[in-house]
């Protein structure tokens, strides 16, 4: 096996670790957190086409275009001039399931070995699949996650809602800016962040008195591969075209993919026999997840300005209407719920983002939305495809005329 840089100790003080830009929000509080810590991060916010030519350059064109996505633009990064690329890491998320995504940390080490030998990459992951790098995990540091994750999927929440309305151009971004500038400065100082209810309500009202206009918009759940999904630089600004366009975007929150992924383990545990230590460590986990999102549903119904998450035990009996929670490859099962909770909840009409020739993704969102539209007559689901050789206007186009039959 290859030897490849590895991120020491003393690399936390010295080294910057630079973060690819899949969901803004979440990630900066993310950044925060880490900054506590120690460690020195900065979010990519490079999104030109040079990002594509270098994902095309180091890595084959039959990979993932997310992988191709996040090489290239790290790769764009590196090569910018902007960093010290002896004193500069990469961090990659790695889920350790079946999609091909467990291997662009591969690929991505041999694309640095290539061009700079000399940075470290570190792997992100909750499966154990890298032990020895000085970048770990530990439960306090999943705890402090976690309420990142809550915060950011209630500030994505309340963000699309207004931006979509907002009678003053601006004043939707500025109240984000604010909050993510609050919680980061709670993440640093270790105060407060904790008392999740109190800042909950603080938020939902804040954003609850930016003014709106009474204007009636289409509604548009996005769905699909997680990277695709949230990334802009993925699908290609996608929630800001629909915005364009006089919709409303709604995108499904980031705990749900994490419940997902925990409850992966001990629902094939189940289905193959196979519990033990770990799979009862993860129903713990999910136990605690669970709880935490059916204490933020409630302030958000409490409130009533702002359509509450879907309770994950929710999409979980819709999930079992149409596929059995065993299929687990990609987003699985993940995506038909997303789908049916959005068509019930009055968003009938869906984007399923995907990268082109994910075959999980693509079985599960494609070959279910027949079943899902049998049930919810009037759900205009279109599936869009990215790669590096399709056109934005194609695929706004497409949306545009799932747009017209929604008018109709």
């Amino acid at each position: 096996m290859a030897e490849y840089k590895k991120f020491t100790e003393d690399m936390i003080k010295t080294h910057t670790i630079l973060i690819p830009n899949m969901l803004p929000i979440h990630f900066k509080l993310i950044i925060e957190i880490m900054k506590q810590l120690g460690y020195k991060m900065e979010l990519l916010e490079n999104d030109s086409r040079s990002v594509v030519d270098e994902g095309l350059k180091n890595v084959h064109n039959d990979a993932c275009y997310p992988a191709l996505l996040v090489i290239g633009q790290f790769m764009d990064a590196l090569k910018s001039g902007k960093y010290d690329v002896d004193k500069t890491a990469l961090l990659i998320t790695q889920t350790g399931g079946g999609c091909r995504a467990s291997n662009y940390i591969h690929l991505l080490r041999k694309a640095v070995e290539r061009n700079f030998p000399q940075v470290p990459v570190v792997s992100l992951n909750f499966s154990g699949l890298e032990k020895d790098s000085a970048f770990k995990i530990t439960p306090s540091i999943f705890i402090k996650l976690l309420y990142a994750v809550l915060y950011g999927d209630l500030l994505m929440t309340c963000y699309n809602k207004c931006r979509a309305y907002e009678a003053n151009k601006g004043e939707s971004a500025k109240m984000l800016e604010k909050w993510q500038n609050d919680l980061g400065e709670m993440f640093r100082s270790g105060k407060k962040y904790t008392s999740t209810k109190k800042v909950y309500r603080e938020i939902l009202d804040d954003f609850g008195s930016i003014k709106l206009t009474d204007e009636k918009k289409i509604k548009v759940g996005i769905v699909g591969e997680i990277y695709v999904k949230y990334s802009p630089l993925a699908n290609n600004h996608l929630e800001d075209f629909l915005l364009s366009e006089g919709c409303e975007p709604v995108v499904p929150s980031l705990l749900e993919f994490i419940m997902y992924t925990v409850t992966d383990t001990f629902n094939n545990a189940r289905l193959y026999d196979t519990k033990n230590m770990k799979t009862h460590i993860y129903e713990l986990v999910y136990k605690l997840l669970y709880s935490k999102q059916k204490e933020l549903i409630k302030i958000m119904k409490e409130h009533g300005k702002f359509e509450p998450l879907h309770d994950f035990e929710h999409l979980r009996s819709l999930a079992d209407k149409y596929i059995n929670q065993g299929v687990v490859m990609g987003e699985g099962w993940l995506i038909p719920a997303e789908m049916a909770a959005l068509a019930q909840s009055g968003v009938e009409n869906i984007i399923c983002a995907q990268p082109f020739g994910c075959l999980p993704n693509h079985i599960v969102a494609k070959g279910m939305s027949r079943a899902i539209k049998e049930d919810n007559p009037n759900a205009n689901i279109v599936a869009i495809d990215y790669d590096p050789g399709a056109t934005r206007v194609n695929q706004e186009n497409r949306i545009k005329l799932m747009l017209i039959n929604a008018k109709r």
